[in-house]
């Protein structure tokens, strides 16, 4: 009996301990990698749309297997790295016929979208294995027969025929620095996210290109050390605001005349950020627009007489966002999306100049998912339960009928089969992980693909605090804001406050979804005490043109204002200590922050900013001159909100970030922030990552920044 009560007493005393909650270390986020739930981006749909395949590890390399998609069952293996000495596979993608796969590997990235590879083309049926080219190469590309394959090699354009082995070189005069076929420069690639440069007509008889002339575009030059006893420069054409850009031209070239056309538009466009061939092999769509992108000319181009004519302009008093929701359908018309009457919507234009709007009402289209061309309804993510949540309806186009499919609120991500019988949904919230689930096209579940319930499990050993949504009330607008609380919180204390925030234009870091491993961190700085949360300004997403728009030619003055009623908000709840409120930010949540440190000295004791623009001047063209025009057009605009021109305003702890090779946010801008904080005898901390660009990672960097941010918040705040 006496050992049975020691045995209960000592239970009593063991089990608090084992059930206690543990808060998370930085050796968690960043070097066990503890947070990071399953994923099935991987999923790609076949073209019968009743099977999709996806790419697998094995323990001897990686497996293209094929599935079928109402049951999930392994249908073969279709492709196993282990068979030819393929170490690693990048991507693939089919021949049309599905006969044939083009195998990326050996893959080397050139800057954000960008990259060479070693390509194979493997046939599935003969079990053959080919390689495209004996180089490194970009964009191979099936012919939509699956006889070709386009790419682009020192900035030529090529194509191979695969069963003659001939290559063709469609272009001679591609030269670094000076000539691009086939691929964008850098402004193209990182501000219109054109990537791939070159279109295959339908019927594999013409393919459009681009040409870009950089000749004239000014370089710019970062010093790479990477352990050598002298460092390398990577010299790149990089267009600032105010500055020339490429000459951008559009060609046909003829496959059968070995033939190059260029297309001649009665306009001398200064951007052409996309081409898509319509449903006629012979006519090519693009977009024209003048500098200020506040005016967009549809033109069409046809490929036999070389003729064009301008389909519809779309014009706005502010700036035009680019997108891919361009869709063709069989009856010569397509879907297209515009802000026009104030909101994000789907609307129906016809080659003959037709045009009906298909969705209506304040709220936004957040994503076009696709149209079913057999049922005629069209698939559409927006954001009718609320600004910070994606919701996914169907609309039928001849009746108008919409129908919700979502049967959750939070974020729901969709990926589409081929035929519209299926699709996968990747559905979160503010704090669950994705839990992806296999639906047929009326919404029904079909199968749980993925609940991540073992990730739940583990999150249950570590303390953590539910994210909590709200909305402030300033006397200019109302925000969108959430916020994490320490365990325990109590009401009647103190807490110091850290903000992140991002703030950029159509932006939005406040919704209703998974928030990965930063998400982590702030519960990790919240079991230290502190209070984090997030305020999404005027100019961010979400909310229709106005509210996005708002900050034209003024980037930074309506934000900072924002921010700084928000810490003032802040300041005023009982549990907040108003003198110890922080804020952090990368890229343009990294000039947010500098602003803050600067014209919102007063409410802010702290800034951290990584990668921050400190002078609108010295930022790409395309992006800046889109929301500020041109500095000789609007200087006032560039220097009133630069935070490099408010430095003698800094009274807190500020932190500059950079990393050295960063191709995007140029170190220059740190680099100036530096001269201009020391010109004002003005104190501060500084770190730069050699040889690490926008995004700051690789080896231990990710770990040590992070350590580097927790120590400075922690010291300073």
């Amino acid at each position: 009996m006496k050992k049975i009560l020691l045995i209960c007493f000592s239970l009593l005393f063991i089990t608090p301990i084992f059930s206690q909650k543990r808060d998370i270390t930085l050796d968690d986020l960043w070097k066990n990698y503890a947070f990071y739930p399953k994923s099935m981006g991987g999923l790609n749909s076949m073209n019968d749309g009743e099977h999709y395949s996806t790419i697998e590890k094995t323990e001897d390399g990686q497996e293209i297997i094929k599935y079928q998609f109402k049951n999930g069952k392994k249908v073969r293996t279709l492709f196993k790295s282990a068979d030819f000495e393929i170490l690693k596979i990048g991507k693939y993608t089919f021949s049309k016929d599905e006969k044939q796969l083009l195998l990326a590997t050996e893959t080397k990235s050139i800057y954000r979208h960008s990259s060479k590879s070693i390509y194979y083309i493997y046939n599935i049926h003969t079990d053959k294995l080919t390689k495209l080219a004996d180089e490194k190469v970009m964009y191979a590309t099936f012919s939509p027969q699956g006889d070709k394959v386009a790419y682009v090699f020192e900035n030529n354009l090529y194509i191979k025929n695969i069963k003659s082995e001939k290559i063709t070189q469609v272009t001679t005069d591609g030269k670094k620095n000076h000539i691009i076929n086939g691929a964008s420069d850098w402004v193209y690639e990182e501000e219109f996210a054109l990537v791939r440069s070159f279109e295959w007509a339908p019927d594999g008889e013409h393919i459009a290109y681009y040409k870009f002339d950089e000749t004239h575009v000014k370089e710019f030059s970062m010093d790479l050390f990477k352990g050598g006893l002298y460092p390398t420069q990577e010299v790149f054409k990089y267009p600032k605001a105010g500055e020339d850009n490429s000459i951008v031209k559009v060609y046909f070239y003829n496959l059968e005349k070995d033939k190059n056309t260029y297309i001649y538009t009665e306009k001398d466009y200064e951007y052409i950020p996309r081409i898509k061939w319509t449903n006629n092999p012979k006519v090519l769509a693009l977009y024209g627009m003048n500098r200020h992108q506040n005016e967009l000319d549809f033109v069409l181009a046809n490929t036999e007489d070389g003729s064009n004519k301008i389909l519809f302009t779309e014009k706005d008093k502010y700036y035009i966002d680019i997108h891919d929701n361009l869709t063709f359908l069989p009856e010569d018309n397509f879907i297209w999306t515009s802000e026009k009457d104030g909101f994000n919507h789907i609307y129906i234009k016809g080659l003959d100049g037709s045009e009906q709007q298909i969705t209506k009402g304040n709220w936004e289209v957040t994503a076009f998912d696709g149209v079913d061309s057999d049922k005629m309804e069209i698939y559409y993510r927006s954001t009718q339960e609320g600004s910070i949540n994606r919701t996914l309806y169907v609309q039928n186009l001849e009746t108008e009928e919409k129908r919700k499919l979502s049967t959750q609120i939070g974020d729901n991500s969709i990926k589409f089969s081929e035929n519209f019988k299926y699709y996968m949904n990747s559905y979160s919230n503010a704090n669950t992980a994705p839990y992806y689930t296999l639906h047929n096209s009326s919404g029904k579940q079909l199968k749980v693909l993925e609940d991540n319930a073992d990730f739940n499990l583990k999150m249950e050993a570590f303390n953590l605090t539910e994210k909590e949504f709200f909305t402030i009330k300033t006397e200019d607008a109302e925000l969108n804001a959430w916020m994490i609380k320490p365990p325990n919180f109590d009401e009647n204390k103190e807490y110091p406050l850290y903000m992140f925030l991002y703030g950029g234009p159509g932006s939005q870091q406040v919704t209703n979804a998974f928030g990965w491993t930063n998400y982590y961190w702030y519960q990790m700085l919240a079991q230290k005490g502190y209070i984090v949360a997030c305020v999404d300004n005027r100019g961010t997403g979400g909310k229709g043109a106005e509210f996005k728009k708002m900050t034209y030619k003024e980037l930074g003055k309506f934000e900072i204002i924002d921010q700084i009623n928000a810490a003032k908000y802040f300041g005023g709840l009982p549990y907040i200590d108003a003198n110890r409120i922080g804020i952090q930010g990368w890229s343009y949540g990294g000039y947010m922050s500098s602003l803050a440190i600067t014209k919102g000295a007063d409410f802010f004791s702290l800034a951290i900013a990584v990668a921050p623009v400190t002078n609108w001047r010295y930022y790409d063209n395309i992006y800046t001159e889109r929301y500020m025009q041109t500095p000789q057009e609007n200087a006032s605009g560039y220097d009133e909100n630069s935070p490099i021109n408010h430095v003698e305003k800094l009274k807190g702890h500020y932190l500059l970030i950079h990393g050295a090779a960063d191709d995007n946010v140029h170190v220059q801008n740190t680099m100036e922030m530096i001269s201009a904080l020391v010109n004002a005898n003005k104190q501060f901390d500084l770190f730069i990552y050699p040889d690490k660009n926008h995004g700051i990672y690789g080896g231990n960097t990710r770990y040590h920044l992070y350590e580097k941010m927790t120590d400075f918040i922690l010291k300073n705040l």
